[in-house]
C-alpha cells in the first residue's frame, strides 16, 4: 500500500480527502501541522507529501524547501486558495487550486507518483524474501505470500531499513495512523509474529530485545 503524508488543519477537508485517497488504495496520514509532519518524516519517507499551502505554523512552499534540504526527494502537491507563483513551483511539485474535486486530486496524485516511479527502488530483497513494490507482490522463495496491509507495511518498511535497528516506537507511528487511532506494542507485536509465521519464521527479520527489529542478510549477521 502506497503511503501519503498530508499535513492540513481543517479536520474536516483533511477527513474528506483521507477517506476518498484510502477508497482509492492508498494510506493516509494526517498531520495538523509542519511540525508534526517534519518529525514524521524523520521516521519514515511516505511515497509523497500532500500539503496545504497556508498552515499556522508556516506555509507548504517552507516545508518543500525543508524537505529538499534534507535530501528527502519526495514529491509534494500543493493544495492553494489560489494559483501559487509559477517560480516557486518546479519539478517534482505540483498544486491544485481549492475548490478543488477530488478526482482532480487523484489524478494530480497519481501523476506526481509516476514521474518518480523510475526513481524509487522497486524490488527489495533479503535473503529469500523479495518485495515487489510496483506490485505490491510479496515472495518467499517461489511461494507468494499474501499479506494484510499491515503486514505489508512493516515488511516493507524493515526492509527499507535494511541493516539497520528500527525501534518499536518508530515502527508503531509509521505503519498505523496514530490520530485517533488506539494501538500499542501489543499491536506491533503480534503483526510481527504473523509476518513471521507468513515467511516461515525467516532467520534475517531479528528482534533486538527491548529496542525493535531488524531485517539483515543471514550471511551478514554477526
Amino acid at each position: 500500500m502506497i503511503d501519503i503524508y498530508y499535513v492540513e488543519e481543517d479536520k474536516r477537508i483533511a477527513q474528506a480527502v483521507k477517506k476518498f485517497l484510502t477508497q482509492a488504495g492508498y494510506h493516509v496520514c494526517v498531520f495538523p501541522t509542519i511540525d508534526q509532519i517534519k518529525e514524521a518524516l524523520k521516521r519514515m519517507r511516505p511515497a509523497l507529501v500532500l500539503v496545504d499551502w497556508n498552515m499556522p505554523d508556516g506555509t507548504g512552499i517552507l516545508l518543500c524547501q525543508w524537505i529538499r534540504q534534507n535530501g528527502y526527494g519526495l514529491p509534494v502537491l500543493f493544495i492553494a486558495a489560489r494559483s501559487p507563483i509559477h517560480s516557486l513551483i518546479s519539478e517534482p511539485e505540483d498544486y491544485v487550486v481549492k475548490p478543488f474535486e477530488l478526482d482532480v486530486l487523484l489524478v494530480r496524485i497519481r501523476a506526481l507518483l509516476r514521474k518518480r516511479c523510475g526513481a524509487v527502488k522497486q524490488q527489495l530483497s533479503c535473503d529469500v524474501i523479495k518485495l515487489d513494490r510496483s506490485r505490491m507482490q510479496v515472495c518467499c522463495g517461489a511461494e507468494e505470500v499474501h499479506l494484510s496491509p499491515s503486514e505489508y507495511r512493516l515488511l516493507l518498511h524493515l526492509m527499507q531499513n535494511k541493516g539497520r535497528t528500527v525501534t518499536r516506537e518508530t515502527l508503531l507511528s509509521a505503519i498505523w495512523d496514530t490520530n485517533g487511532t488506539d494501538v500499542s506494542n501489543n499491536t506491533l507485536s503480534v503483526t510481527v509474529k504473523r509476518l513471521r509465521a507468513k515467511l516461515h519464521q525467516p532467520e534475517c527479520l531479528k528482534t533486538v530485545h527491548s529496542i525493535g527489529y531488524r531485517m539483515e542478510d543471514s550471511e551478514k549477521i554477526v
